[in-house]
């Protein structure tokens, strides 16, 4: 059975940082794509980050680069986003997934922006 758990999401006020986790369990992840998806308040859901089996390359929303880093671990199954300069814009239920719609996801993770 695929899990995906996501970890790490909280309040920050604009300008700080997050770092979320995602624990993969059930499938091959040394050899998955992964991605993270979001999905804020009365919105549908939003890819955010791709990255590749090996970890090497990752792409991003327009939105997010320069200020999110994917990274992956394949020893501990685990996925991860850096998420540096939260902006308001940000605030979302951030998923882990098996495919960029985000069909295949987990629980989420909230992420909260606010002074």
């Amino acid at each position: 059975e695929v899990q995906l758990v996501e970890s790490g999401g909280g309040l920050v006020q604009p300008g700080g940082s997050l770092r979320l986790s995602c624990a993969a369990s059930g499938f091959a992840f040394s050899t998955s794509y992964m991605y993270w998806v979001r999905q804020a308040p009365g919105k549908g859901l939003e890819w955010v980050s791709s990255i590749t089996a090996d970890g090497d390359t990752t792409w991003y929303h327009y939105t997010v680069k320069g200020r999110f880093t994917a990274s992956s671990d394949n020893a501990k199954n685990s996925l991860y986003l850096q998420m540096n300069n939260l902006q308001t814009e940000d605030p979302a239920v951030y998923y882990c997934a098996l495919d960029r719609r985000g069909d295949r996801r987990g629980q989420g993770t909230q992420v909260t922006v606010s002074s």
